[in-house]
């Protein structure tokens, strides 16, 4: 028999570490042979004990390359010219990419095929076969950062009095079968890629900006950072009727958190794009990157029907209490200006989705209606001090001597997240020390 090195051919005197190379490149691309006993220049020189050289492959391989790729190898043990070699038989893979566990699945960890050589992968073709073995949807595939954190999710599940563990992690599919993580865990992970813009305008174009920011971290993380910039400019004003004070947002905080929740749900992150908040004097703009779902139009998604682009990660966000199991958003939205002249606007394109939020208050700053602010009302004689949350948290938790998140809900009459975030807030600044754990928890006020 004659050997010459090929595409699908490889040539070894003796085992050696580069083995894992060729075997990896060969389960990456079109399969090969390996031929170990023969010299670079087709010289065979045989091995002694061939039994041995076949298992020491087979550990080597079993423990350097994952996924695992020992099923598509099979050895069998020749003789040439009165000497034994052996043969491996390496098939391409299902679980493509396989890469070297120490490198992991970047380029200097993935080899491919090239001419006689076996060379790494490029990006590109790393994330083809991703692709190619996975599917199309984003978060189930595999992610090429392995090296993942989760510090920001852990503590979101521990807020909100949910397990959070490596059990837990499969079963919300942040781990896939192979004990990779997926996309999902790189959305959810300290090191996620993805950011949200946010920009604050003068007046209702983009001639002057006025602050800006962009979110990084986990999306837990954004999501908690970006709802506190937008509320901290959601001013409130204050009408007088008669003897009934009425405060009023600039914009209903219900509206604000789901509009909030869809840009991050039903984001598509298959793009690297960040996600666009616009804020100007008389309205919001959320824009996230991703058309509707193919065979929806806009008329389905105001009645109701919810087709998911992330179905993991809205898996996720409802485990977490912040989203509902059906697409109830845009009707939250839309009966949080129940009343208004003006209401939400829905925009949509190929490869994005915009919702706008008027501001309630913004005919005010225009001149056409002349209504104080609510600090100018508190000040004037025979007023009525408006309480902030914080500090109707205190003085709730002074009269009784604590308060839970229970409390906070119906004191000031707000979700479940909003109450937590306002606790944290408090804790964070040393307004409140947090007591007991899970259920048993209550909150007491620091002297």
């Amino acid at each position: 028999m004659l050997f010459r090195e090929s595409e699908t051919i490889e040539l070894k005197e003796a085992v050696v570490d580069d083995i894992k190379k060729e075997i990896t490149a060969f389960a990456n691309c079109d399969g090969g042979k390996l031929y170990i006993g023969v010299q670079d220049d087709g010289t065979v020189v045989g091995l002694d004990d061939p039994d041995g050289v076949s298992l020491q492959i087979s550990n080597m391989v079993r423990d350097a390359i994952k996924p695992d790729v020992t099923m598509f190898l099979h050895y069998q043990t020749i003789e040439e010219d009165g000497k034994e070699i052996v043969a491996v038989d390496i098939q391409r893979g299902t679980d493509r990419p396989y890469y070297l566990a120490k490198k992991g699945m970047r380029p200097e960890g993935v080899y491919v095929r090239q001419g006689y050589s076996s060379v790494p992968a490029t990006d590109t073709a790393i994330r083809r076969m991703i692709k190619e073995t996975d599917g199309d949807r984003f978060e189930a595939m595999r992610c090429l950062n392995q090296e993942l954190t989760f510090e920001t999710v852990k503590k979101e599940f521990v807020l909100r009095e949910v397990d959070f563990g490596p059990q837990q992690m499969r079963t919300l599919k942040l781990i896939d079968r192979d004990n990779l993580y997926t996309n999902l865990g790189l959305l959810l992970s300290d090191q996620c890629v993805h950011t949200i813009k946010v920009a604050v305008f003068q007046g209702t174009d983009q001639t002057i900006f006025k602050d800006r920011r962009e979110f990084t971290g986990s999306l837990m993380q954004q999501m908690n950072e970006v709802y506190d910039f937008i509320d901290f400019r959601n001013q409130t004003r204050a009408t007088i009727e008669k003897l009934l004070r009425i405060d009023v947002r600039d914009y209903p905080e219900i509206a604000v958190r789901e509009a909030l929740l869809n840009l991050l749900v039903h984001r598509d992150y298959s793009f690297r794009a960040s996600a666009l908040i616009s804020i100007y004097a008389d309205r919001i703009e959320f824009v996230s990157i991703g058309g509707l779902m193919p065979g929806i139009d806009l008329e389905d998604i105001m009645v109701g029907i919810s087709v998911c682009r992330n179905q993991d990660l809205a898996n996720v966000f409802y485990r977490l209490h912040l989203i509902e199991a059906y697409g109830t958003g845009m009707g939250k939205i839309m009966n949080a200006y129940g009343g208004m002249e003006e209401k939400p606007t829905i925009e949509t394109t190929k490869n994005a989705f915009k919702i706008t939020l008027p501001n309630i208050n913004a005919k005010y700053e225009t001149g056409n209606v002349s209504v104080p602010r609510a600090k100018s009302i508190a000040g004037s004689a025979g007023a009525e001090k408006s309480l902030s949350n914080e500090e109707k948290v205190l003085e709730y938790a002074r009269s009784h001597g604590a308060v839970t998140r229970n409390d906070v809900i119906e004191l000031l009459e707000v979700s479940t997240s909003t109450a937590s975030r306002v606790i944290r807030k408090m804790v964070k600044n040393n307004l409140l020390k947090q007591n007991g754990k899970a259920r048993n928890t209550n909150y007491t006020i620091i002297k």
